[in-house]
């Protein structure tokens, strides 16, 4: 499994953007290392049932940012990493970790009652990324979705970036 590993400077984040791989959790310390003097910002990507990746990506990061469905299988699936992160956070108090609602659809009450119980559970970001087709059009057309025509898209990206660098900043 290769972990991609974004970097992206500070005064421009939509357009200076550098991708490093990673095939294993020792070539990504070198990768971090090599590239943090040139970079605010290092965004790790990586699927969370890596175990080994990643505790190694918990102990190296200053925030993580949970990606959830709004659905109880998708919270269910991802409990493990949440365990993962309680025994992380036991070790480096100081570590925020947030979960990040994806295709999330205000106009059902399942979502909207899902996420206040999960809210008592753990941490969660104000911005929601909605059930957006723009999020896959961008992608499989080589964009980021700041690059693409779906305006409230780009809002709620850009309100996610702004509430992400809050949190790095406090």
């Amino acid at each position: 499994m290769f972990l991609q590993v974004a970097l992206r400077a500070a005064h421009n984040l939509t357009n200076d953007l550098m991708i490093a791989t990673a095939a294993d959790h020792k070539s990504m310390v070198e990768q971090i290392q090599a590239l943090s003097n040139r970079c605010e910002y290092i965004v790790l990507d990586a699927p969370p049932r890596i175990a080994e990746m990643t505790r190694a990506m918990l102990m190296l990061c200053d925030v993580i940012i949970i990606p959830v469905g709004a659905t109880s299988a998708e919270l269910w699936a991802s409990a493990d990493l949440l365990e993962t992160i309680t025994e992380v956070t036991n070790k480096r108090p100081q570590l925020e970790y947030r979960l990040l609602w994806n295709k999330y659809r205000t106009s059902t009450r399942s979502a909207k009652k899902l996420s206040h119980e999960v809210e008592l559970e753990a941490p969660t970001l104000q911005t929601k990324l909605g059930l957006r087709v723009s999020y896959s059009d961008s992608l499989a057309n080589g964009l980021s979705v700041t690059e693409w025509h779906d305006k409230k898209a780009k809002q709620e990206l850009t309100k996610l970036t702004n509430e992400i660098i809050k949190i790095l900043r406090s």
